[in-house]
């Protein structure tokens, strides 16, 4: 819209307070081919007549909310965020800086553009208008046209902003449920093959998944966050993939294993290294397959690396493969009793096992008083 002046300087007008506000609601006011939309603006001004003028200007496009005061500013800001505040430089009690910066501080109030109204013509009040992050400012006397252009320029803007805002938030979320379901497609894979292991290995079905769930709870107990924990978790639900390339015969052997076949069987953990190597979007599974056997004191096999030479998730589950191992019936005898796996992680400490991962395991067995981890973890 645009508005038809009577006056060159409607803020100058002289006679009386009555024939003044007669004046401004005189105004002709001439509807263009500008929308209307439905944006609140906040006019703050002690003075009555420039609040009517801005009223007058502005009523047919937008919602106009007029206050004498920034205490009433702030009360009507706690409620509602408007559009665009226009905010007169000097007013009594609290001026237009002052009340401009409880506004930034705000949350709610830190995205909407500041209009300051000011007769000041000083370059240091427009200096300090810009440095306190003021979005424009208006001198008076000022005309009512280039007022409505400003403003309807910021509204703009501000309706631009919120839009690519809304789009930007729109692509994050479609992101998120992307990245969501190729992270859920993962652990399906993960865990598929995970299953293939245990489908091979009739004696030790559910074996990867709860030497990974063991060794995901000792993570966090190291003070690994949710995310690095649940890293350890697919690590070592892989730790055994190698087995798929044993013969069966030597995989499900009912008894005990020869020198030759127990040979066999330690080569596993260099053929699930070698299946896992380029999986990059996970790259410590390798390091789990291939070096879960390796001891603390360098005994272990396949490349008899010692203590903090083991990479930590290794570390982690050939603690956590042990217990489990210990504690599930095997082709040739049951599951051990809970003391006689706490003696044996004790004996082995500092020579299969890292000390602090150990003691980490055998605070968890302390607290299963009821040896419910046993093959229900």
């Amino acid at each position: 819209m645009s508005v038809k002046i009577q006056a060159a300087d409607i803020f100058n007008c002289q006679g009386t307070e009555q024939e003044i506000v007669m004046k401004i609601e005189k105004l002709e006011i001439l509807e263009t081919d500008y929308e209307t939309h439905n944006d609140i603006i906040l006019v703050v001004d002690d003075d009555r007549m420039n609040l009517l003028m801005a009223k007058r200007m502005l009523q047919n496009k937008y919602k106009v909310v007029c206050v004498s005061s920034g205490y009433e500013a702030l009360r009507f800001l706690r409620e509602t965020v408007p559009d665009l505040i226009l905010l007169d430089l000097h007013m009594p009690e609290m001026n237009g800086l002052e009340i401009f910066d409880q506004i930034k501080n705000m949350e709610a109030l830190r995205e909407v553009p500041v209009m300051f109204l000011t007769a000041d013509c000083e370059r240091e009040t427009e200096l300090s208008i810009f440095m306190a992050g003021a979005t424009d400012y208006v001198q008076k006397p000022f005309i009512a046209e280039v007022v409505i252009q400003r403003i309807a320029r910021i509204l703009e803007l501000r309706h631009y902003q919120k839009s690519l805002q809304k789009e930007v938030d729109r692509k994050t979320e479609k992101l998120k449920q992307s990245n969501k379901k190729i992270k859920n497609l993962m652990s399906q894979i993960i865990s598929t093959l995970a299953n293939a292991i245990e489908v091979k290995d009739q004696y030790t079905r559910g074996h990867s998944v709860r030497v990974a769930q063991y060794s995901r709870e000792i993570a966090r107990r190291m003070g690994k966050n949710e995310e690095a924990a649940d890293s350890i978790y697919y690590i070592a639900l892989l730790h055994d993939i190698g087995k798929i390339g044993i013969s069966d015969d030597i995989i499900n052997k009912s008894g005990r294993l020869t020198d030759e076949e127990y040979n066999v069987i330690k080569q596993h953990p260099v053929l699930g290294a070698d299946i896992l190597k380029d999986i990059t979007e996970l790259p410590d599974a390798a390091v789990g397959a291939r070096w879960h056997h390796e001891k603390f004191d360098g005994t272990g096999y396949p490349d008899g690396l010692r203590g903090n030479e083991i990479p930590e998730a290794a570390r982690i589950i050939g603690v956590a493969d042990a217990y489990d191992a210990m504690s599930s019936k095997r082709s040739y005898r049951d599951a051990l009793p809970q003391q006689t796996i706490r003696e044996e992680i004790i004996k082995d400490t500092g020579t299969q096992f890292d000390p602090a991962i150990a003691g980490i395991m055998l605070a968890m067995m302390d607290e299963d008083t009821k040896y419910d981890m046993k093959e229900h973890m």
